[in-house]
């Protein structure tokens, strides 16, 4: 099947359905936005953002980028980076679907580039918002990152002869099962990027069956991030109250994760007794709740401006956009996410930052990089509180073990620093060519 032609009925008719579903909601749309923007799940002074409004196009060749959330958004740094350098020219849209991680983009985008990236909301999929947000934007080519698949959004953008890229891409069984009911609908949308990069030989393969004839498996982009950043002045006041202390800390957690977490704490009061055991929610909103259900042990949190007294046993850093700062303190960070089956965060954040990693049983998020720790003693795999308190105690007490650990993981984490820089020169082909910057101009593509 061509898949730059019409599409055959068998995807025509879900896809019109879709189309006509999404345009019979967007009437009741802005009620559902009002309401996730009361419970802080939008910006409220800029949901106009979300019907595709909002345009500011600059003059000069124009790359959209797509990242749903935080991991994604953030993994896409290192690429703006190496596109940046290699086309001097060229500005960046930068689209996210959550609040948080339009927050940390703002904290993290390196101030050399501020000028050359905007960011906004992606538009919901709907028909008339796609179309505004596309002859607003005029985008030169869209960079999709990860499973973002928006029919009508990629539909739109195909009409308007938008070259796209699908990167990092990643495509679970059960979502594989689910697109292959449709395959029809699958070829259509898969096959409408012209430049697929997975992360795995699995994914790739998943996405040739649907559609994405020309997938290849380069790696997984956020393996190359750089290390996160920490502000000197809260990293002095926090070192200076923790002071000798030893710092277990379990970054990113998620619910059922906590209470675990105490209980290894608990466990190691005989061995540790000075131990400080720092919980950084995942969602930090989740702070008071988590206060409230370890309400035994002496605890503060960090939200209030409160720092660990010597009498603090847990401190909750319900905060955003510090695990940079955390990771630099502790002498041990469990991986949030792996003690439960939420499939585990990014344990190359520790690496980066010299911290021993522990990791729970449930890292299917990321295998290929927690198989490659495990392998080379780069991290310990604890099966439950019981396991974590021994292998914590071990890292802490044994200072040649961790040194050990930490070197292996550097190595790990440095193996994929070329990445970006393979990427951005794939992507750069969608561009137009650097000698004919009005072909990128206002006008933009179609």
């Amino acid at each position: 099947m061509n898949t730059r032609s019409a599409p055959g009925w068998r995807a025509a008719l879900p896809l019109l359905a879709w189309r006509t579903v999404t345009t019979a909601a967007s009437p009741l749309l802005p009620l559902w936005l009002a309401r996730r923007a009361r419970r802080g799940k939008e910006d409220a002074a800029r949901l106009h953002e979300r019907r595709g409004e909002g345009a500011e196009r600059p003059s000069s060749p124009l790359l959209w980028l797509h990242g749903a959330s935080v991991g994604e958004s953030q993994s896409a740094l290192p690429l703006i980076e190496a596109l940046a350098a290699a086309r001097p020219n060229l500005h960046f849209l930068l689209t996210t679907g959550t609040v948080t991680a339009a927050r940390l983009l703002a904290q993290r985008l390196p101030p050399s580039l501020a000028a050359r990236v905007q960011h906004r909301f992606v538009p919901l999929d709907v028909p008339a918002h796609a179309a505004r947000f596309l002859d607003g934007w005029r985008p030169d080519a869209a960079v999709f990152i990860e499973s973002e698949i928006w029919p009508n959004l990629i539909l739109a953008a195909t009409a308007r002869n938008v070259p796209m890229a699908l990167v990092n891409a990643r495509v679970s069984a059960r979502s594989a099962q689910g697109w292959g009911r449709m395959p029809a609908v699958a070829q259509q949308l898969f096959g409408a990027f012209r430049l697929v990069i997975a992360q795995t030989e699995l994914d790739a393969a998943r996405l040739r069956a649907l559609g994405a004839a020309s997938a290849e498996a380069w790696g997984n982009l956020k393996f190359a991030a750089r290390p996160l950043p920490a502000a000197e002045p809260a990293l002095a006041a926090l070192r200076a109250a923790i002071g000798a202390r030893p710092v277990l800390l379990a970054a990113s957690t998620h619910p059922g994760e906590e209470a675990q977490i105490a209980m290894a704490h608990d466990l190691l009061g005989s061995r540790l007794p000075y131990l400080l055991t720092i919980i950084a929610p995942r969602h930090p909103e989740r702070g008071p709740a988590i206060a409230a259900e370890l309400a035994a042990f002496p605890l503060a949190l960090r939200s209030t401006g409160a720092l660990p007294e010597p009498e603090t046993s847990i401190y909750i850093a319900d905060t955003l956009g510090e695990l940079g700062l955390l990771y630099r303190l502790a002498g041990a960070a469990l991986v949030g996410g792996s003690l439960v089956p939420h499939g585990g965060q990014n344990p190359l954040e520790a690496a980066r930052l010299g911290c021993p990693i522990l990791l729970g049983p449930h890292t299917a998020n990321f295998t290929v990089i927690a198989d490659r720790l495990l392998g080379a003693g780069a991290a310990i795999r604890v099966e439950d509180s019981a396991a974590l308190a021994e292998a914590a105690a071990l890292v802490l007490t044994d200072f040649l073990r961790a040194r050990s650990m930490t070197s292996a993981a550097a190595r790990i984490a440095a193996d994929a620093g070329a990445l970006p820089e393979r990427m951005a020169a794939a992507i750069e082909t969608l561009l137009p060519a650097p000698s004919s910057p009005e072909a990128g101009a206002a006008a933009g593509p179609g």
